[in-house]
């Protein structure tokens, strides 16, 4: 597994798990900053099958409709990458941490919770749900727009046939349209930063393109079991953050989230959909701080 630590080691430390096909570069690092200023020690790394991180393509490419209708395995599931998060924590040397996901990566941290509950010092879910199909469904409007097909242009990217000019017009294609895609999912009070968006499009290209194991990360979703009994256990200082504008894990996941661990803080972003934008970076670490403060 791929892993990076910022900040000072002798500050708490802050597991941060990343969200579906997103590399390490994804995150912020305005946002990692703020983690850093509020006296947090971080860890991250690339999930299973992304980023460099190892590749599970032996797994093959997941029968998506099977797995859904659960005729079909998925090749590993949420628990699976909850058990890869325990063991860099071995391998590390932590004994306890505080536990931040995003997403796919807010699942992730809720079994991590469930599963290794010593481990654990406070638990923080991002615009997640403890179960995709019961709570948090994506929107109509977002589903369509994640299934339109994207693959021509990144093909032609990667194309060496193609002279450099046919490439360059390839890969502004494919920015536009990850742009797009971030525009459909940020919700009305926060416009992504395009600057921003098309950087990390470029680096997460460049660094480790594998859409495969998108695909295995959808499954593991998918295929997963419901969470929330496992929730009802977790007794760790807990806090809930979502967007009211989600349209990619709608705030009903949030909601089923906060009511399954009957302790825990929710708090809800007016206008923010599936993103994490500079102007709540510091509202966001703080809360965060607040939540690891009463574990102390």
């Amino acid at each position: 597994m791929w892993f990076e630590t910022w900040g000072d080691p002798t500050d708490q430390p802050l597991l941060l798990i990343s969200g579906l096909g997103m590399q390490i570069t994804g995150w912020p690092q305005g946002f990692i900053d703020a983690l850093i200023r509020a006296k947090f020690h971080v860890l991250g790394f690339d999930n299973r099958d992304v980023g460099l991180s190892e590749w599970c393509d032996h797994e093959g490419v997941p029968d998506m409709a099977g797995v859904l209708f659960g005729t079909a395995p998925a090749p590993y599931l949420i628990a699976d990458m909850a058990d890869d998060a325990a063991r860099l924590m071995e391998h590390v040397g932590w004994d306890s941490a505080h536990v931040v996901g995003v997403s796919m990566g807010g699942m992730i941290a809720q079994e991590f919770a469930i599963r290794y509950p010593q481990l654990v010092r406070s638990l923080t879910s991002i615009m997640s749900t403890p179960h995709l199909l019961s709570a948090g469904m994506s929107t109509p409007e977002v589903v369509e727009g994640m299934l339109r097909p994207r693959g021509e242009s990144l093909a032609a990217f990667f194309d060496e046939d193609l002279n450099a000019s046919q490439r360059s017009v390839a890969l502004e294609t494919f920015l536009d349209e990850e742009l797009a895609a971030w525009q459909l999912t940020a919700g009305s009070s926060y416009s992504p930063d395009a600057t921003w968006v098309r950087e990390q499009a470029v680096s997460a290209l460049h660094r480790a393109h594998h859409p495969a194991g998108v695909q295995r990360h959808l499954a593991a979703i998918i295929a997963s079991p419901d969470r929330r009994d496992g929730l009802k256990n977790v007794t760790v200082p807990t806090l809930v953050l979502h967007g009211e504008d989600d349209p990619l894990v709608q705030i009903d996941g949030g909601e089923a989230t906060h009511a399954a661990i009957a302790h825990s803080l929710f708090h809800r972003y007016p206008g923010l959909g599936h993103q994490i934008p500079e102007p709540l970076w510091d509202d966001m670490a703080a809360r965060i701080s607040a939540v690891a403060e009463s574990a102390v």
